[in-house]
């Protein structure tokens, strides 16, 4: 009677597990992004906000209008986007320093270009729609046109992906897979014994 090798039985054994609970949880994750993708939707058409002091990253005001005094331009980064008719090209996404109501610095995407050159800019005040924008967690996406550049696409919630659902998927049939793979090799040692 051949006997299952007890320590790679365990290993395999734990490492589907694992896949296996790795796929509920992007299920899982799957109707959460849902929920928030539906409460961004919502968010569009409500009234405009202040442009918050202190972003707080649990209930961030993404999709809402909103404005805000640059005062002070720190610094201009050009970054990849697109303009109002989906053109790629170059956003110009200013550090702006605002007045102590609006926090300490703000970020505003003031514009876009085909050109990567960064476009002088004075600042001023600024009317948009806040978007979602990396470590600073929000950046102000500019709704009116600045001398020498186009408008950016509007930031839109369908241009966040929600791909859980794919993602386990995948572990699932990698779960499926390394099960197969795991009995085809007991079948061959079995035949070799």
């Amino acid at each position: 009677m051949n006997r299952l090798p007890v320590i790679p039985t365990l290993l395999v054994a734990l490492a589907v597990a694992t896949m296996i609970g790795l796929g509920i949880w992007q299920l899982q994750r799957k109707e959460q992004k849902d929920a928030l993708l539906s409460r961004y939707e919502s968010a569009v058409g409500l009234p405009a906000v202040a442009w918050p002091t202190v972003p707080d990253p649990a209930a961030l005001p993404l999709f809402r209008r909103s404005s805000l005094i640059c005062v002070r331009v720190v610094k201009i980064e050009t970054v990849s986007g697109s303009n109002a008719a989906g053109k790629a090209g170059f956003a110009h996404v200013a550090s702006c320093q605002t007045g102590e109501a609006e926090g300490p610095d703000a970020k505003v995407a003031f514009g876009w270009s085909e050109r990567p050159q960064s476009p002088i800019w004075d600042g001023g005040r600024v009317q948009g729609i806040i978007a979602p924008y990396g470590a600073q967690r929000i950046k102000l996406v500019s709704t009116d046109a600045v001398a020498g550049l186009e408008l950016l696409a509007e930031p839109s919630p369908s241009q966040i992906p929600n791909n859980h659902l794919l993602y386990a998927i995948q572990w699932f049939i990698f779960a499926t897979a390394a099960t197969i793979i795991y009995i085809l090799a007991l079948r061959k040692r079995t035949k070799a014994l």
